[in-house]
């Protein structure tokens, strides 16, 4: 038998982890002395310490180690839960990646002249354009790109001409910030007349007035470009008038790179 030091040294757990795996029920002393309170381990269970300890590196909570413990006979439910848990860790390191990402924009533009945190916002009026759309409904606003591929496979053979302004744009519906299931709408202005595909519209879309701010550089920006947009709005005496939109100038169908992407942020307005 084992004392608790020696068998911490020799499963690499710590005494205390061996006392959070009793408590948990996982790995409970082979015998404990009723005199001295001393715990005794036993060499065979130096494996299941080590297993414990793996899945644990793994990130599984305790509460689910039980679990999957009792999976180590059954190969096919074991590797379920492997599986399990290697998407949840792939998820967790999607989002730690957005997180550096953030984190990275944050401190390059904190580090940069202060003048190139200032976006200049302008009244304008975009005219009225003749337009293929596609709206839909999409899980979230990283997906707008899939209404772009739509437009690109069902347009293909139709020989589309560039209208004047030649403008790509993508208008959010929503009277609000959704975290999925969010409506977009994409357009691409054209001249001649086509006929309707089973998600490509062509339409007349009427002139409007807008707040206006166009800025270089990646999409991490937009939030910063917004912000600035609300405040000379309620600032200069105008407020919203419907929803807002992007024109994208040069964009990822243009260039790879984010820093030469050239984005136009649009707000419908009035005055007060």
């Amino acid at each position: 038998m084992l004392k608790i030091g020696e068998f911490s040294k020799l499963s690499k757990v710590s005494i205390r982890s061996l006392r959070r795996y009793d408590e948990a029920g996982l790995l409970a002393p082979a015998s404990i002395d009723p005199y001295t309170g001393y715990r005794y381990y036993s060499e065979r269970q130096l494996p299941v310490a080590n297993r414990i300890r793996a899945l644990r590196d793994m990130g599984f909570p305790l509460a689910a180690v039980r679990e999957v413990l009792g999976c180590y006979d059954d190969p096919g439910a074991l590797e379920r839960c492997l599986l399990l848990q290697r998407a949840s860790a792939w998820e967790e390191m999607e989002e730690a990646r957005k997180r550096l990402r953030l984190l990275d924009t944050a401190l390059e533009r904190l580090r940069k002249d202060e003048t190139m945190m200032k976006y200049d916002v302008t009244i304008k009026t975009i005219p009225e354009r003749y337009v293929a759309s596609v709206r839909q409904i999409i899980p979230s606003y990283d997906r707008e790109g899939d209404l772009w591929s739509i437009y690109c496979q069902e347009t293909a053979r139709m020989n589309l001409q560039d209208g004047s302004p030649d403008l790509c744009a993508a208008v959010y519906h929503d009277e609000e910030y959704k975290e999925r299931d969010v409506d977009i709408e994409i357009q691409k202005t054209v001249t001649g007349t086509y006929t309707d595909t089973e998600h490509v519209k062509f339409k007349t879309v009427p002139a409007v007035q807008v707040a206006s701010a166009t800025f270089r550089g990646s999409y991490s920006q937009f939030s910063a470009v917004n912000e600035t947009v609300a405040a000379w709005v309620e600032d200069n005496g105008w407020t919203f008038g419907g929803p807002y939109f992007n024109i994208y100038h040069v964009s990822p169908h243009e260039t790879r790179n984010p820093e030469e992407f050239v984005t136009e942020v649009c707000y419908p307005v009035k005055r007060k």
